[in-house]
């Protein structure tokens, strides 16, 4: 299991889990980040947001927010 930001561009893989305070959850989990969701890295460049893609949606978030998301990758 790995952090978001660790996943190479390229890599595909499933949410495990998402922590961190009840805003920041909610905020997620609203635009379909959950457990069990499957994503894309599109773009994982140091100091910029982290792209991806998943439910036929392409999704930037910052890379702090990216630290409390944890992943099981698929390959990459």
């Amino acid at each position: 299991m790995i952090k978001l930001t660790e996943m190479r561009k390229g890599a595909e893989g499933t949410v495990v889990s998402v922590s961190g305070d009840s805003r920041f959850v909610s905020r997620i989990t609203s635009i379909g980040l959950t457990p069990g969701c499957y994503l894309t890295m599109v773009k994982n460049e140091k100091s910029q947001p982290v792209l991806i893609y998943s439910r036929d949606t392409m999704i930037a978030l910052n890379r702090k927010d990216c630290e409390n998301i944890d992943m099981e990758v698929a390959n990459g």
